[in-house]
């Protein structure tokens, strides 16, 4: 009987570390893409220095041709739009589902010194208060200074990794910030983007003028998603190598600091 529950839980960890990597990668490579196109458009915007709807992305691929457009303002909609928001919700339940069987039902969130159900309490409560925390600051004020938001987002970051590490086994916090950086990805797309998307649609269906403002406010939530992508990639991996990583007496230094070295590779791939 043991070994057939051992089997199952063999299966099915690598079932759902199989799908969330995938859907991990189609996310992210989505994710970049669109922020490249966007990025392309905005270069040609600059370049003529007048909005020019004719303008276009041409690119190659396999053995296809592509020409891209974009409308500086919604006008009409064709009769298949096409969205995406699976791959972040397939993402997501894939990774809660491995940090349920990893760490809260595999033993893996504590050492001796540490007490069990009060990391996993903590480590829930930190995934879903945290975007309520993160949401209500990038509502406020500060969203119109965004490097002090950024600045603010970084420091309470660090707070967060530097408990963590002290409640918890180094390898199953570095496991929760991903877990928490992961979660603000997906309520983004499906809380703050898909919304204001939803709203601008039924907007045009009505033969009203759309609200660019909730353009802008989504397009930003997709920003913060390239910049959080790259150390939750990082946080992914890190638990092959234990000695640079979250075994460290020093950890959730290295983790605060590799951290800013994610997010200044996203700004460089954003500019590529």
């Amino acid at each position: 009987m043991e070994d057939i529950y051992f089997n199952l839980s063999e299966w099915l960890n690598l079932a759902a570390r199989w799908i969330h990597v995938f859907a991990g990668i189609m996310w992210v490579g989505q994710t970049y893409f669109f922020t490249w196109l966007d990025g392309r458009f905005s270069e040609m915007t600059a370049d003529n220095a007048v909005k020019n709807p004719d303008e276009h992305v041409w690119m190659v691929h396999s053995g296809g041709f592509y020409v891209v457009g974009k409308q500086p303002r919604p006008q009409h909609l064709p009769k298949t739009l096409h969205w995406f928001k699976w791959e972040a919700a397939m993402t997501w339940l894939s990774g809660i589902t491995l940090l349920i069987l990893v760490y809260y039902a595999g033993g893996l969130m504590v050492n001796e010194h540490m007490e069990e159900n009060t990391a996993i309490v903590i480590g829930i409560s930190l995934i879903v208060v945290s975007w309520f925390i993160y949401d209500m600051l990038w509502r406020s004020k500060l969203a119109k200074r965004e490097m002090v938001g950024a600045c603010i987002s970084y420091a309470l970051l660090v707070l967060v990794s530097f408990g963590l590490t002290h409640i918890m086994e180094g390898r199953a916090a570095y496991m929760h910030v991903g877990a928490m950086l992961g979660t603000l990805m997906t309520a983004n797309v499906w809380l703050r983007i898909l919304p204001a998307q939803r709203t601008m649609v039924a907007a045009l269906h009505e033969g009203k003028e759309p609200d660019l403002m909730l353009a802008a406010r989504a397009k930003m939530r997709s920003k913060h998603n390239t910049f959080m992508a790259v150390p939750v990639v990082f946080i992914m991996i890190s638990n092959h190598y234990p000695v640079t990583s979250y075994g460290d007496s020093w950890n959730w230094v290295i983790l605060s600091v590799l951290i800013v070295a994610g997010w200044g590779a996203a700004k460089i791939i954003r500019r590529a």
